[in-house]
């Protein structure tokens, strides 16, 4: 499978995701764009749309004549934030198995596919980028623009946790087992289905709240022992 060709403020940001989430990078650590420009033989431009990015993310801040800066993580604000994200998903899976054409049918099972290839590659991170892009299919197949918009927006601020999620044990092989349900029930044009389906994908409860508390405690702790 051909990997995703990303741009080099996308390998920046994720690059800066991971040093932030790994506590490699502490609350409060100022940004210096002209170091990161060397480090990854880049021009300003692509380290300033890495940090917009970041920024929309909540992983950083900037403060004005000051710089930019890694903001500290908050978990209840997370919690509620997956909440609504899985509002939001769930309203998309309801519109899509009513709305769906052949065409973007066709799509969501290519989608469907390639995500499956990036698990068996056992590539979190590939597995991420397919699978926004199988989340993008439902989005368009809900015919709901402004629907589509929001959900969009939510998701790239959970995006870095979202990345963290995967990184836990049997998470991406899981996550493809509720995609496949997912498929299967706007298949079926079955609304109420789809809906549950979607939320309950991204939905953090039971044992995943577990694992997902767990990992970004131990970002926290990581981060406190850092500083």
């Amino acid at each position: 499978m051909a990997g995703i060709k990303r741009s080099n403020a996308q390998r920046l940001r994720d690059s800066l995701e991971d040093d932030i989430i790994n506590g490699r990078r502490v609350p409060g650590e100022r940004l210096d764009p002209e170091a990161l420009g060397q480090a990854f033989q880049v021009s300003r431009t692509p380290v300033r749309e890495a940090f917009q990015q970041l920024v929309a993310s909540g992983l950083v801040t900037v403060s004005p004549k000051k710089g930019t800066f890694v903001a500290k993580v908050g978990i209840d604000q997370l919690i509620e934030m997956f909440e609504v994200m899985a509002e939001l998903e769930g309203m998309c899976g309801r519109l899509a198995a009513r709305r769906i054409t052949d065409q973007e049918l066709t799509a969501l099972r290519e989608a469907h596919r390639r995500c499956e290839a990036a698990a068996l590659a056992g590539d979190s991170d590939e597995y991420y980028y397919e699978n926004e892009g199988f989340h993008d299919c439902i989005y368009a197949a809900s015919h709901n623009t402004f629907l589509a918009s929001e959900a969009r927006q939510l998701k790239q601020r959970l995006k870095p946790y979202r990345r963290l999620q995967l990184q836990v044990r049997q998470r991406v092989h899981s996550s493809l087992s509720e995609h496949k349900t997912i498929v299967e029930a706007i298949e079926k044009g079955d609304p109420l289905a789809a809906q549950q389906a979607l939320s309950d994908h991204v939905l953090i409860q039971g044992e995943r709240f577990s694992d997902f508390v767990s990992s970004v405690r131990r970002m926290e702790g990581s981060l406190e022992h850092t500083g």
